[in-house]
């Protein structure tokens, strides 16, 4: 089976990629390497992809002359959507580039898939779309109308131009709703990524609302094995949907919505002090008020997901947030032992 990746020298895809080239899968790779952050990062985790069953492209979504001569020339059985401009901070800053990347990116991979007869599309949603929902656990059932960012409202809107496009042309489309995806190779605007720095450098943190946030926080691995998963359940029309009770999670269409997340939301404090213990530093606290955009907790309901692949997320923090600082100082060449006689 040959899988297009989309967004594969990103932290998620390029996990992926690794997963699926173990799985003997044909994997076409698409990323335009942008410098939203550290192109160098990006380049080194595609140098983990070397591989015969490996093929990549550099490329914008928004160019669809492109991306259509890609999918004319690949043909891929089926496509995983996870390139986007992601942050919600930056997208108060930055509102073209979600518009630009995860709208008209994401309708070009939409008309691929339909013009190339493509078995399946599975693509990123997030769990920013929950938006001022404050039911938890948050279950792919709720109405998810009243996003508080940009970025959650594109997300938003690959859902519904999903649906559109199960409805208008039968093509099975899956959308993951990621909750909080941390692990090696992370994002440096991610808060584990930025607290193990500030922590090892001595500098202060910002802690949002002053410390009273909860997160369901996910471990890149459990990710993976859920989307590696997936990949053999497509999407399904739901025989029970009815219109006069909408369910927004699935349809009479092949489509379908999931919860990704760890099922077990962890407070802030918690999760810096998980980092404090790694690194063997205390961390130096600057509190501060809910940022525009945030939400104070996330809880993912995860049901569906489980009783669909038989797999839910279960890593620890202590084990995920180890793993990563493992990396971070590997791949750093920090030596702690320094760090912590200096301080």
């Amino acid at each position: 089976m040959k899988v297009l990746i989309t967004g594969v020298a990103g932290f998620i895809g390029s996990h992926l990629t690794v997963k699926l080239l173990n799985m003997n899968y044909l994997v076409i790779g698409l990323d335009n390497l942008n410098d939203y952050y550290s192109v160098s990062l990006k380049e080194s985790r595609l140098n983990r992809l070397t591989h015969e069953n490996f093929s990549f492209y550099k490329e914008d979504l928004q160019n669809l002359e492109e991306i259509m001569a890609i999918f004319e020339k690949e043909k891929p059985d089926v496509v995983i959507n996870l390139a986007a401009q992601a942050g919600v901070r930056y997208s108060i800053e930055n509102p073209h580039a979600y518009i630009e990347s995860n709208v008209v990116g994401y309708i070009n991979i939409l008309e691929g898939c339909r013009h190339h007869k493509v078995q399946q599309l599975i693509y990123a949603s997030s769990s920013s779309v929950y938006g001022a929902n404050t039911s938890l656990p948050f279950s792919v059932h709720d109405n998810v109308d009243h996003p508080l960012s940009l970025y959650a409202a594109t997300k938003k809107a690959n859902e519904l131009m999903s649906h559109t496009y199960s409805s208008l042309y039968n093509i099975p489309t899956t959308g993951l709703r990621f909750f909080t995806v941390y692990g090696p190779w992370g994002r440096p605007d991610m808060a584990l990524f930025m607290f193990t720095k500030k922590i090892i450098e001595g500098k202060p943190i910002d802690v949002f609302n002053n410390g009273e946030m909860m997160r369901d926080f996910t471990f890149v691995d459990d990710i993976v094995e859920s989307i590696s998963r997936l990949i053999e359940k497509p999407a399904q029309p739901n025989t029970e949907w009815s219109g006069d009770k909408p369910d927004p999670g699935t349809s009479y269409a092949p489509y379908k919505i999931y919860n990704i997340g760890n099922n077990s939301p962890v407070k802030l404090m918690d999760f810096i002090e998980a980092i404090e213990e790694k690194v063997g530093k205390k961390a130096i606290k600057n509190f501060m008020p809910l940022q525009a955009g945030d939400v104070p907790a996330t809880y993912a309901n995860v049901e569906d997901l489980y009783r669909e692949i038989d797999f839910k997320p279960q890593t620890s923090i202590k084990d995920g947030v180890g793993k990563f600082v493992d990396w971070y100082i590997d791949y750093y060449q920090i030596n702690l032992k320094e760090v912590n006689n200096e301080s």
